[in-house]
């Protein structure tokens, strides 16, 4: 079986040619052409392809994967071998070949759980959500009362310190997921406990902010207004800035159009703020201007981005 997983995985990792998002995890820049390999289709049906990468970033991570697959060659049974280089990949924006990687690794290690909650963030990219929750409801079972562990970043931070863990990663992309499917009861269910093991402040920010949306859809307004009261100007950020700005706009601290800066937003700022500014509009009644962000939204490009897959489901409902 384990040599079966490197030989279907050489060729990837190798000779192929052609990544919130943990929460702060990178994400390709979104510059698609229709020459490039389609990689999925979005919630209103356009073609997605694969990101084109500046050539030297390109150079950057074609050698990242490079390594990957060089240290996984040398150690064919570790689970985190395999785990790096679906990542490597999903960085260069081959999200299937990623997804290929992690089943392949998967069906070696049928009890890794990180094999689960990185292969059910990738179908969130690709837009499979059924089995995005299907890998994560997976994930939950096998870490259940287990002792948690930092999960190393693909893309650090500029403190070089890891933010997030292994279980709030697989609770937040489990509670983003459901989400996203307009099931916000059983987004709830997720974001609870993932609350319990956001243990700083960046996992913290990122969570409350989608627990947060996710009681103002339910219509619990109260509920909503106590998740805030954590929240506050002087936290300990070192890379979600971003839902920081918004927790603090919901919160009423910051203006919601100074999140938008049409003159130094790129698409993927623009999805991540620009989902939560639309949702503040939304909230207060403006659906014309929500509508109009979610459409600036689509416009960037970023389309792996949270934000942009977000602003896809709000258009896709008739909102």
């Amino acid at each position: 079986m384990l040599a079966g997983v490197i030989v279907g995985l050489a060729p990837g990792v190798l000779g192929c040619g052609g990544p919130a998002e943990t929460p702060a995890e990178e994400e390709p820049p979104a510059m698609p052409t229709d020459e490039r390999p389609l990689e999925a289709t979005s919630l209103l049906g356009t073609p997605l392809h694969r990101p084109e990468l500046p050539p030297e970033r390109q150079a950057e991570l074609e050698a990242n994967l490079a390594e990957a697959g060089a240290q996984l060659a040398e150690r064919p049974d570790d689970p985190a071998a395999i785990v790096w280089v679906g990542r490597r990949q999903a960085y260069l924006g081959r999200y299937n070949d990623a997804i290929a990687t992690y089943t392949r690794g998967i069906e070696a290690h049928p009890d890794s759980p990180h094999l689960y909650r990185h292969r059910g963030h990738r179908y969130i990219t690709i837009r499979k959500f059924p089995e995005a929750i299907a890998d994560f409801e997976k994930a939950v079972q096998l870490i259940a009362g287990q002792p948690d562990e930092v999960e190393e970043d693909g893309a650090p931070n500029p403190a070089g310190i890891p933010r997030s863990t292994l279980q709030s990663n697989i609770w937040y992309h489990l509670g983003l997921a459901h989400y996203l499917r307009g099931d916000f009861e059983m987004a709830l269910e997720a974001y609870l406990p993932c609350m319990e093991v956001s243990k700083n402040d960046d996992m913290l920010v990122a969570t409350a902010d989608w627990l947060y949306m996710t009681y103002r859809r339910l219509g619990r307004g109260a509920e909503a207004a106590a998740v805030l009261d954590r929240i506050h100007a002087d936290m300990e950020i070192l890379e979600n800035t971003a839902y920081h700005s918004r927790l603090l706009m919901y919160k009423g601290e910051v203006e919601p159009d100074t999140l938008l800066n049409p003159n130094g937003t790129d698409a993927l700022q623009l999805a991540t703020q620009g989902y939560g500014v639309g949702n503040w509009y939304l909230y207060n009644g403006d659906t014309a201007r929500a509508r109009e962000i979610f459409e600036q939204i689509l416009e960037g490009g970023s389309w792996a981005a949270f934000g942009f897959i977000a602003a896809e489901a709000e258009l896709q409902r008739g909102m």
